[in-house]
């Protein structure tokens, strides 16, 4: 049992990793340690391999709002198609993963104002990284993450821009109550029926 989940725990981790472990098992097996010693030594890498098995489950479970492999103008275009259709507009959000602001807009936008944004927008949500992505598509509308990220951009149907944030009004997402985030965005609609 402890070899399956040994095995278990191997697939889990990188090649090199695993090919390693492996020849470490094989050098002691080989070398005449008894199993006593081999076993014990199996036992804690089992349980290292099975807490970083943890750990990267519990990572995977962290919310990741913007797909890093998505290709952002199609996803514009698609979203601009749906907007016509369905009379809205399209809400596009530039922000990255690792910008704690705009995790805290994304869970705000999913709190109290979801129904408000789902309402009148087609929402597309734009990774740009480390400021090295989908750069061509920010400054197609002005540059709205120069001051920072999240930042937002309201298109009309025909991709023309309504709003877009310029002074980095959402950098700081984190102090903004979910309050604060709906009356953004209801100010937003307000100003642009």
């Amino acid at each position: 049992m402890h070899i399956q989940l040994f095995q278990s725990c191997l697939r889990h981790i990188s090649n090199d990793k695993a090919q390693k472990l492996r020849h470490y098992l094989k050098v002691f097996l080989s070398c005449g340690f008894n199993m006593k010693k081999t076993f014990s030594f199996v036992s804690r890498l089992i349980s290292a391999c099975t807490i970083g098995l943890a750990l990267n489950l519990a990572h995977a479970d962290v919310a990741r709002p913007y797909d890093e492999t998505a290709d952002a103008p199609a996803a514009v275009a698609k979203a601009l198609t749906q907007a016509q259709a369905s009379n809205k507009k399209v809400l596009v959000i530039f922000g990255a993963n690792w910008c704690k602001d705009c995790l805290e807009l994304d869970r705000s936008m999913q709190g109290q104002s979801a129904a408000l944004i789902a309402s009148k927008f087609v929402l597309v949500k734009v990774d740009v990284g480390q400021f090295d992505k989908n750069l061509a598509l920010a400054n197609s509308y002005g540059n709205p993450i120069k001051k920072g990220i999240p930042a937002a951009v309201v298109l009309k149907a025909d991709n023309s821009v309504l709003f877009a944030s310029k002074g980095g009004e959402l950098s700081n997402a984190r102090k903004m109550s979910e309050q604060g985030v709906y009356d953004f965005f209801n100010q937003i609609i307000t100003q642009h029926p």
